[in-house]
């Protein structure tokens, strides 16, 4: 694998003009996208990405993004995705991760770092003049002492390792991650126009590589997670994903069920909590039931009802 320089620290700060007028890129027909100016790191271009127009979510998202890379290079990233309060430094919201970067260059970042509403509340600090301030901050390192298990533990989960990236030919298309082809093989078989639409499209092959490599991660996900993985980390992940595979217009319909639930297995996670406590609650009451009408059985035996309300009498003669 092709290895950069030694580590160095980098912070580029985007200050967005006329934020409320924000349009989305059109370039590589990505939707609902908008990217800062590139800024350079160890000779490759990096640059941040946000979801500006928030369409049928509630929250702003802030990603990382790298690109034009020559094939099998990585970069291990420590970063700080910043959201500058202009009003009070201390209410900067700041998110911070460990990334293995690729040349596949896809986005990674935080898909809910803060409400739409807290975002455009003319009191909160985060607008200003209609200006929002983004700030990212990235250490590279790419040592051999670099610690591979706590990569291979985070999330987003990654096959991360040179054996594993071995990139091979996908019906002499493009040249795929080795994992992935199983998988993509599969579901072109199924929907063959997955295939046609991009021939059609008469697209470079970077950009080809690069919308099978995001199916691919999403197939590769749904395949190797189980319903008990998906904590708030791994929707996060999921959600990047599918947002970014999104982007190359690929007809998903057939897809995003299976997406939509397991994104909603959180929700799920939740309810059936809610209802084993329920569950649990009502077989304690229905023992408790049982004993009470044991013990009213018993008490029954040999008692005579009596009207409460009758004179005690004293007899007559």
């Amino acid at each position: 694998m092709i290895k950069s320089p030694e580590a160095r620290v980098d912070k580029f700060t985007w200050k967005i003009e006329n934020f409320s007028k924000l349009d989305s890129r059109t370039s590589l027909n990505f939707k609902k996208l908008f990217y800062s100016q590139n800024f350079f790191l160890c000779g490759h271009p990096w640059w941040i990405c946000i979801y500006p127009m928030g369409e049928n979510v509630d929250y702003f998202k802030i990603y990382l993004d790298v690109d034009s890379l020559p094939r099998g290079w990585s970069e291990f990233a420590d970063f700080t995705l910043a959201l500058i309060n202009q009003t009070n430094h201390k209410m900067t919201i700041r998110y911070e991760a460990k990334h293995d970067f690729t040349e596949a260059g896809y986005l990674y970042g935080y898909s809910k770092f803060i409400t739409f509403s807290e975002l455009r509340d003319p009191i909160g600090g985060f607008i200003v003049n209609d200006i929002c301030v983004i700030e990212a901050e990235i250490t590279v390192c790419n040592s051999e002492e670099h610690d591979q298990s706590q990569l291979n533990n985070s999330l987003p989960e990654q096959i991360s390792s040179s054996s594993q990236r071995d990139l091979v030919d996908f019906k002499g298309l493009v040249k795929i991650e080795k994992a992935f082809v199983p998988l993509l093989e599969e579901v072109c078989s199924w929907h063959p126009s997955l295939v046609e639409f991009l021939k059609k499209r008469s697209r470079t092959h970077m950009f080809n590589e690069w919308a099978f490599t995001a199916l691919g991660r999403v197939l590769h996900f749904l395949k190797n997670k189980k319903v008990k993985d998906m904590n708030d980390d791994a929707c996060n992940h999921l959600q990047i994903l599918w947002e970014e595979l999104e982007a190359f217009r690929f007809d998903l319909s057939w897809l995003k069920p299976h997406v939509q639930f397991a994104l909603d297995i959180k929700s799920y996670h939740e309810r059936a909590v809610h209802v084993k406590k329920l569950r649990k609650n009502v077989d304690i009451l229905e023992a408790n039931l049982k004993i009470a009408r044991r013990e009213l059985v018993k008490a029954e035996e040999g008692f005579e009802e009596r009207d409460l309300n009758a004179e005690l009498g004293y007899g007559k003669p």
